[in-house]
């Protein structure tokens, strides 16, 4: 059983299935940019901008929403927002640009260090066995539910187009882009449940797993049959088969615990 933990194109055809919808954003910007809590508005701010693009919401290159849009969506003052931009352009994850067509941009390429907002794995052998199956019971309860209830809901036909783009950027995506587009795939699927409580949950998962695969080499054979998975997982999902689409799930995760339980274990 695999997963998507390598990168690059597989073989099998994703010529199949309906046409690719026009070129549109496959999932909103905003969807992680959510109010801060006052207590802690700097640290909330950096973490929110952090998932917004390294889940991929905000491409490499893409520009930052204006000051004072972003600020309003944030809910903290400008002061804060302009702090918690610095801090991440200092660590390299955004750059500033004045004229005409200036703003704030992510970097391109992205900075391929962490960050003290996005930590590394603990380097205890004890301690990183059980951050590491904390991560993975965690993951098998949000996605694999997240993906029955997403066959469960009626889907309107711009979202069903949606998720075959989903899976169409995941099958087209090179080495570099492969992490974030497998990221967006599963996050649109806990949008389509509209429940908004399961959104922070699968970013704050896949982040935690992205950490770990970041620390495992990027096997060609395991994108080939993660490809084939994300195509079971939508074809179930579309069909309406909440049983066929947890187990596709299931089986697609299984393959990331296999392959970090053999890195790490």
């Amino acid at each position: 059983m695999t997963t998507g933990a390598g990168e690059g194109a597989s073989a099998t055809d994703a010529s199949a299935g309906p046409p690719a919808p026009e070129p549109a954003s496959l999932l909103s910007a905003d969807l992680l940019l959510t109010p801060a809590r006052p207590a802690n508005a700097f640290e909330e701010t950096v973490q929110r901008l952090l998932q917004s693009i390294r889940l991929g919401l905000i491409a490499p290159g893409e520009r930052l929403p204006p000051e004072r849009e972003l600020a309003g969506t944030l809910e903290v003052s400008r002061d804060t927002l302009r702090d918690a931009i610095g801090s991440l352009a200092d660590a390299g994850w955004v750059v500033s640009r004045r004229g005409r067509y200036g703003g704030t941009f992510v970097a391109d390429p992205l900075p391929a260090h962490t960050t003290p907002h996005s930590p590394a794995p603990p380097t205890d052998p004890e301690a990183l066995a059980a951050e590491l199956e904390d991560t993975l019971a965690l993951r098998a309860v949000v996605e694999v539910g997240a993906a029955r209830r997403a066959a469960e809901r009626p889907l309107a036909a711009s979202d069903r187009e949606r998720l075959w783009q989903a899976y169409r950027d995941c099958h087209d995506a090179g080495p570099g882009q492969y992490r974030m587009a497998d990221s967006r795939f599963h996050l649109l699927i806990a949008e389509l449940l509209g429940a908004t409580s399961v959104i922070p949950l699968m970013a704050d998962v896949r982040m935690r797993v992205n950490a770990f695969l970041d620390g495992i080499p990027l096997l060609s054979p395991n994108i080939a049959h993660s490809d084939e998975q994300h195509r079971a997982i939508v074809e179930a999902i579309l069909r309406g088969s909440g049983d066929d689409a947890a187990r596709a799930m299931a089986e697609h995760l299984e393959g990331t615990e296999a392959l970090l339980r053999g890195f790490y274990g």
